[in-house]
C-alpha cells in the first residue's frame, strides 16, 4: 500500500500515526508499505510491537528512515534480530541516529548474518545506540560480547536470555548506567566472579538480579542468591552510583541485610523485594524518598503492580496481597482498579493473573463502591471480566468471579458494555452449574441483561431453546415447594422480557410446556400479585401473536384470568396485565374458540371492571412499541379492549409522556386514537380517556426523543 499523494506530515504525527495503527491491529505488510514514503512521512520513534511485519516490509518501509528509537517487540511475521540490525545497518544515517532499540521476544539469528565489506554486521554496527531490550530473546554470550562494545550503551535488558556470562559488561562498565538481569536461569559464574563483575560498573545506577520465585525452589538459585547477599551486606564502595536495585523474588534475603544494605545508602530511591520476605524490614518506613516493592503493605503492593506489569511471576503475586488487602475495602479505589486492570490486559492468556485478578476485581467493586467509580474504567473492567469468561470457559473459580463481579445492578444498568455477549457467556454458564447460590446470581444477571438488548439481539437469543428450558426448571423447582425468593421473581422477568414481542421465543415456552406451568403457579401464587404481574405479563406476550392465540383457548386459563379481573382485593397491576390478556383474546372474535357467552361476559366485565382502576403511581410497565395496541384500537372493537388499550396507554404516557409521544405519532397511535374519539359510536369513557392522551402528548411533543426505545419490564 502507499500514498498516491500526502502533505508533509508533522515528524510526531508520523510516529503517532504508526504508533495507533499498530496498537489498533492495523500494521502489517501491506498497510506498512505507506511509510516507504519517508520523505513526508518521517519516522524517529518508531513502534511495530506485536505486528505481523516481515523482514522485507520492514526493509523497505522502516529501514530508510532516520529513526532515533524503535520498539519491534513480539514482532511476528518472521522477523528476526538479526533481520532488524542488518536492516538498521544498511542506513548509514541509522548508524549514528538510533539511540533506542526494543526486541523483546524475538528470535536474533545472528548466525544468518553476513559479512557487510568485510566486517561482519552486529549491534556494534549501531554505534549511537544508548538502551537496548534484548529480554525473552536467545541471546548468547558472543552477541553480548559484540553489544558490549558499544560506545555509549547505557542501559541493557538481558532479562530471561540464554546468557552465561557476564565477562563481558566489563567492557562497557564506564557508560552502564542500567542493568535489567531478570530471571537469567542460564548464568553460569560463582557468586565471587559475578561479584566482581558487577562491582566494576561504575556507573551502574540501577540493578535487576530478580528472580521468578515461581519457577525457582529452594535448591535452585543458591548462587545467585549469596551474589545478593554478599552485595547487600557489602561495603558501600562496590556499585557506589547505586540509587535502585531489584531482587525480587530470592526468596532467601533477610531482613538484617536489606536493613544494612538500606543504612549504607543514603541515596537510594527504589528496592524490589517482593516474594523475597523482607520487605518488611522496619527501617523501609523511615526512608521517605525510597519506594519499595512487597507485601507489607498497600504501597508496596500498588508499586509492584505498576512497575511489573509485564512480569507474570510478580503480578500474580502483587494481586494475591492485593485480594487480601481489599476483602473487607469500605473505600472506592480506581487506582487499584485500574493497577488490576492493566495486569490482566498485559497477560491475556495467564489463567493465574485472571483467577486472582477477577477477584480483586470482585472485591473493588461490590456493593456501592462501583458507583463511585469512573464509568470508563468499570466498562473496561466489565469487558475484561468477559474477555476472562471466554477465554477459561472451563475453569469453575474464573466463572464464578467474573459472575459475582457482574452481578451489581448499578454495573448492569448504567455501565456500557456488550450485553449480549454477556448475556450470552451467563446463560453459557447456567448450563453447567447448579449451585443454589451461583443460580441465584446467574438468572438475576440474565434477566437484567436481556431487558437491555436491541430487538434484533433478543430474536436471536430467543431462538435458543436452552435458556427457555433452564429457566422454566428454576420456576417449576420453586413453584413445587411454592417459595418465594429473588431466583423465582427473576427467573419469570427474564422469561417475560424474552417472549416480549418475540413470536420465535414465545412458541419455545409454548412447545416447552411453559403454559401448563404457568397455570400452575397462578394457583399457586393466587395471594402474591408480584409473581403474579410477571406471569400475567407473559400471557400478553403470547396473546399478542395472533398464531399462538389458540394455545390460550382453554377454559380453565381463562376462568381463572377472568377470576383475577374481577377480584376487588386484587391489586391493579395484577388486573391489568388480566385485562391485557382478555382483550387481546377477545378482540378477535373469529379465533375465540371458547363459545359466545364466554367471550361477551369476558368483555362486560373488562369494561365494568376497568372504570374501578385507580391510576398508578409507580411503573410496573413499559414498552418498546405500542404497535400492539393498534388492533384494539380499532373503530369497530368492542368497548371492553378498546377501554384496556386506551387506558394503557394513558398509563405510561403519564408516566413518562416525552418517550411515547414520538412513538405514539411514529407508529401510527395517535392518528387511531383521534378517530376513536371523534367516532360517534365510541363509548364515552374511551373518548374521554382518548382525549386527553392526546392534550398530553400535544403538550410533551418533542423531536429530540424520537428513535429513543428503552425496554422493558422489570
Amino acid at each position: 500500500m502507499c500514498l498516491s499523494c500526502a502533505p508533509l506530515f508533522p515528524q510526531e504525527m508520523a510516529d503517532q500515526l504508526l504508533r495507533k495503527m499498530a496498537t489498533k491491529g492495523l500494521l502489517n505488510d501491506t498497510t506498512v508499505g505507506i511509510f516507504r514514503n519517508c520523505k513526508e512521512l518521517r519516522l524517529h520513534r518508531a513502534s511495530i510491537r506485536c505486528c505481523p511485519v516481515s523482514a522485507e516490509a520492514f526493509r523497505l518501509a522502516l529501514c530508510p528512515h532516520r529513526l532515533q528509537e524503535l520498539d519491534a517487540s513480539w514482532v511476528s511475521g518472521g522477523l528476526t534480530g538479526a533481520n532488524i540490525v542488518s536492516g538498521l545497518a544498511s542506513n548509514p544515517e541509522c548508524r549514528s541516529s538510533l539511540q533506542r532499540l526494543s526486541l523483546t521476544g524475538l528470535h536474533m539469528d545472528f548466525e544468518s548474518l553476513v559479512e557487510d565489506g568485510g566486517a561482519r554486521v552486529g549491534f556494534s554496527s549501531l554505534h549511537g545506540l544508548r538502551a537496548l531490550n534484548l529480554a525473552n530473546t536467545d541471546l548468547t554470550d558472543a552477541v553480548l560480547a559484540d553489544i558490549c562494545t558499544l560506545p555509549q550503551l547505557e542501559s541493557l535488558d538481558i532479562s530471561c536470555s540464554a546468557v552465561s556470562k557476564l565477562t563481558a559488561l566489563l567492557d562497557c562498565k564506564n557508560t552502564l548506567k542500567s542493568l535489567m538481569a531478570h530471571r537469567v536461569r542460564q548464568l553460569d559464574m560463582s557468586p565471587a566472579r559475578l561479584l566482581f563483575v558487577l562491582s566494576q560498573l561504575h556507573a551502574l545506577r540501577h540493578l535487576d538480579f530478580s528472580e521468578d520465585h515461581f519457577a525457582v525452589d529452594d535448591s535452585d538459585g543458591r548462587d545467585g542468591q549469596e551474589t545478593v547477599r554478599q552485595l547487600l551486606e557489602g561495603s558501600a564502595h562496590v556499585l557506589p552510583s547505586l540509587v535502585s536495585l531489584d531482587i525480587s523474588g530470592r526468596k532467601r534475603t533477610t531482613e538484617a541485610a536489606v536493613r544494612a544494605f538500606v543504612e549504607a545508602r543514603g541515596g537510594l530511591v527504589f528496592l524490589g523485594l517482593l516474594a523475597t520476605g523482607a520487605s518488611s524490614c522496619d527501617i523501609l518506613t523511615s526512608q521517605k524518598n525510597l519506594k519499595v516493592t512487597g507485601e507489607a503493605n498497600e504501597n508496596q503492593v500498588c508499586e509492584a503492580l505498576w512497575r511489573y506489569r509485564d512480569r507474570e511471576c510478580f503480578i500474580r503475586e502483587a494481586l494475591v496481597h492485593l485480594y487480601n488487602l481489599t476483602t473487607d475495602i469500605d473505600k472506592p479505589r480506581p487506582d487499584m482498579l485500574k493497577l488490576v486492570l492493566s495486569g490482566m490486559q498485559s497477560h491475556p492468556a495467564s489463567l493465574h493473573v485472571h483467577l486472582v485478578a477477577t477477584a480483586c476485581m470482585f472485591n473493588l467493586t461490590t456493593q456501592n463502591l462501583a458507583e463511585a467509580m469512573p464509568v470508563s474504567l468499570l466498562s473496561s473492567t466489565v469487558t475484561q471480566l468477559l474477555y476472562a469468561m471466554t477465554s477459561f470457559p472451563n475453569h469453575q473459580q474464573v466463572q464464578k468471579n467474573c459472575l459475582l463481579a457482574l452481578c451489581s445492578d448499578y454495573i448492569l444498568q448504567d455501565v456500557p458494555f456488550d450485553k449480549y455477549l454477556a448475556a450470552m457467556l451467563v446463560i453459557k454458564w447456567l448450563r453447567s452449574h447448579e449451585d443454589p447460590t451461583l443460580q441465584r446470581m446467574a438468572v438475576a444477571v440474565i434477566s437484567i441483561l436481556v431487558a437491555k438488548l436491541s430487538t434484533e439481539e433478543m430474536a436471536q437469543l430467543g431462538k435458543d431453546a436452552f435458556i427457555m428450558k433452564q429457566l422454566l426448571a428454576i420456576v417449576q423447582q420453586k413453584a413445587m415447594v411454592g417459595v418465594v425468593d429473588s431466583t423465582l421473581k427473576f427467573a419469570l422477568s427474564a422469561l417475560w422480557n424474552l417472549t416480549d414481542e418475540m413470536p420465535t421465543a414465545a412458541r419455545n415456552f409454548i412447545e416447552c410446556q411453559g403454559l401448563e406451568l404457568y397455570e400452575e403457579v397462578l394457583e399457586t401464587y393466587y395471594t402474591e400479585p408480584s409473581i403474579q404481574q410477571k406471569v400475567l405479563g407473559l400471557l400478553n406476550n403470547i396473546a399478542e401473536v395472533e398464531v399462538l392465540q389458540a394455545d390460550l383457548m382453554e377454559e380453565g386459563l381463562l376462568e381463572h384470568i377472568l377470576s383475577l379481573l374481577q377480584d376487588s382485593q386484587v391489586e391493579v397491576g395484577v388486573h391489568y396485565f388480566a385485562g391485557g390478556t382478555l382483550a387481546q383474546l377477545a378482540s378477535r372474535p373469529e379465533a375465540w374458540t371458547l363459545g359466545d357467552e364466554l367471550r361477551s361476559a369476558t368483555l362486560k366485565q373488562l369494561h365494568a371492571s376497568i372504570m374501578t382502576w385507580t391510576q398508578l403511581e409507580r411503573e410496573i410497565v413499559s414498552y418498546r412499541s405500542l404497535r400492539p395496541f393498534c388492533p384494539l384500537l380499532q373503530t369497530w372493537q368492542p368497548s371492553g379492549v378498546q377501554l384496556w388499550a386506551v387506558w394503557a396507554i394513558h398509563l405510561v404516557c403519564c408516566q413518562n409522556p416525552s418517550h411515547y409521544s414520538s412513538m405514539m405519532e411514529k407508529e401510527g397511535v395517535t392518528e387511531l386514537l383521534s378517530a376513536l374519539a371523534a367516532h360517534p359510536d365510541t363509548h364515552d369513557d374511551i373518548k374521554g380517556l382518548s382525549d386527553g392522551i392526546l392534550r398530553m402528548i400535544e403538550q410533551h411533543q418533542n423531536p429530540s426523543f424520537k428513535n429513543h426505545m428503552e425496554p422493558r419490564n422489570s
